[in-house]
């Protein structure tokens, strides 16, 4: 098994979603996207039962509208590219608002935000529902590269020493009197983030020299 330290509570509540195995809702979810990816884009009715389905299981596991606002900020690139794509797109086009857009930039960007939605709200009932460690673990079992299942696990395992980190580095500038006003300040927090790139990735080094000296070695496959 991979070694998996604990991890700080995400503050998740309890009820039956909790507890079915991480192993049944990874499968779960691979399959719901699976069937959303290879759904017609002019399927709406279909769009409909699947949002219908999502909606349904968050209320369930009693995720709250907060975190699912938070968590879907990773969708954010995804609805920027849509928002273009009636613009860029070519082909015949139609006027919506005194807008020229583009019919066929319209059907993709639709497409594009519908099924990206429902993937990402599928993944926030997941990881609203299982542990990390459940999830590292469940992915183990099913035969993944071990050196990416080691990945995941170190990840998890120290995410909360960087975020630490960079809640300090915050709390410094504060203490110096920094306030984010602007593009003026954007030199100051890209210096902050080069900063904790370069602690983060000296940390990592010193773990990894720490772990050789006590004897870890990564198997690998014949």
């Amino acid at each position: 098994m991979t070694a998996i330290g604990p991890l700080s509570g995400n503050g998740l509540g309890r009820s039956a979603l909790h507890r079915v195995s991480a192993r049944t809702k990874l499968i779960g979810l691979v399959v719901f996207v699976v069937i959303v990816v290879a759904t017609p884009r002019e399927w709406f009715p279909a769009f409909a039962l699947y949002a219908a389905l999502i909606a349904t299981v968050l209320i369930v596991a009693r995720v709250s509208p907060v975190m699912i606002l938070r968590r879907s900020l990773i969708e954010v690139p995804f609805l920027v590219f849509a928002l273009l794509m009636p613009f860029i797109a070519q082909g015949p086009r139609t006027q919506v608002l005194g807008l020229s857009l583009s019919i066929a930039g319209l059907w993709g960007a639709w497409g594009l935000l519908v099924k990206a939605t429902l993937a990402v709200l599928a993944s926030i009932a997941l990881v609203s529902t299982t542990e990390p460690r459940r999830i590292v673990l469940a992915l183990e079992s099913f035969r993944l590269p071990r050196e990416l299942v080691s990945i995941m696990a170190f990840m998890l395992r120290y995410l909360d020493l960087i975020v630490d980190e960079s809640a300090r580095m915050r709390t410094a500038r504060t203490a110096r009197g920094f306030t984010p006003t602007g593009p003026r300040s954007w030199r100051i927090i890209g210096s902050g983030v080069g900063a904790l790139f370069v602690r983060s990735h000296a940390r990592g080094e010193r773990v990894h020299l720490a772990m050789l000296s006590r004897g870890y070695a990564e198997v690998r496959e014949p």
